[in-house]
């Protein structure tokens, strides 16, 4: 059995307390350099937008630069498997989309929605806009019903990437109004846009953040909005619960996460730093404009928020019985 002297007992206790009081010294000074923000789609989505929000934010007020890192790809697993192989230090976060609580419910995922992430705080919270190419001859939800009746399996919809919202709008919607239109998965919001003004596919169930421009130019026609009041930015477009689909109410929230073990103290420093963020009137009326409801929280609120999610999301896939194209 190894033995240790008066002397050398007195060298390792010293040691650790060193240690110790460097990490807290780190964690008092943090931020002292830049930090990572990871956003897990294609530049030109909602998620970007969110992030950069933050970062501005956070670069204002702690003097150090937030580089936005947009790694799409994997439905979404490449950008979040990122952030659980870096170091858990407060200097790379990850934008976290409502996806984090449904991937795990339909395919093997490299990591753990729960296990390996640290919750720190949500951001908001977003109805979802049935969008339709011009060409499309439907102009209200009972008439996309009835075309979708009509050419069973002919019509497709895009989405921002399998397992996000934008997916699961349009199986749920297929599910309650009994029809069949064909899922096209896209890296993000912003690409799903192109191809749908394109014509390459036919319908989108968007954030309205990644449609106001092109309904507003007339390249898109927007349908309906789930929630229960209609957006200011379309007051002419009727909520679906208006349009004859009041069961319809699939929405889509954006939060922040970091690996797994990162010190409590700069977690909870994030997370005060984004509700005072968001609880600012210039903040809310920002992203009013982008169609998005802020929602504060605590770490230890979005963290049950996510296990929540989990079960809810689990419920619909296997009532859909959706599945990985």
């Amino acid at each position: 059995m190894l033995k240790l002297c008066n002397g050398s007992m007195q060298i390792l206790a010293a040691g650790m307390l060193l240690t110790l009081a460097g990490s807290a010294a780190a964690q008092l000074n943090y931020p002292s350099r830049p930090i990572r923000f990871i956003t897990p789609y294609a530049p030109g989505g909602s998620t970007t937008a969110m992030a950069r929000l933050v970062g501005q934010h956070l670069t204002e007020r702690w003097g150090q630069n937030v580089i936005i890192d947009n790694r799409p790809g994997g439905n979404t697993v490449i950008g979040t498997e990122l952030l659980t192989k870096s170091p858990p230090d407060g200097y790379t976060i990850l934008l976290t989309p409502v996806t984090h609580s449904i991937l795990s419910s339909l395919m093997k995922t490299p990591y753990d929605p729960i296990r390996d992430f640290a919750p720190v705080a949500t951001i908001g919270v977003a109805p979802q806009v049935l969008v339709l190419h011009p060409g499309v001859p439907a102009s209200t939800v009972q008439e996309v019903i009835a075309l979708a009746k009509s050419k069973p399996g002919q019509l497709n919809f895009a989405s921002a990437g399998t397992g996000g919202t934008s997916h699961f709008a349009g199986e749920v919607f297929n599910m309650i109004a009994g029809v069949k239109t064909q899922h096209v998965p896209y890296k993000g919001g912003g690409p799903a846009v192109i191809d749908l003004i394109g014509g390459h596919v036919q319908m989108f169930y968007s954030v309205p953040l990644n449609i106001f421009p092109s309904v507003q130019s007339g390249k898109l026609k927007a349908i309906a909005v789930t929630g229960k009041s209609r957006l200011t930015a379309l007051p002419q477009m009727p909520t679906f619960a208006e349009a004859g689909l009041p069961t319809f109410d699939e929405k889509t929230w954006n939060g922040v996460t970091a690996p797994a073990g990162t010190p409590k103290a700069i977690i909870d420093k994030l997370s005060t730093e984004i509700g005072a963020m968001l609880a600012m009137p210039s903040v809310k009326e920002k992203l009013d404009t982008l169609g998005t409801t802020p929602m504060i929280s605590t770490p230890e609120q979005f963290g049950a928020m996510i296990k929540t999610e989990m079960t809810l999301y689990l419920k619909v896939i296997k009532a859909a019985n959706i599945k990985i194209n």
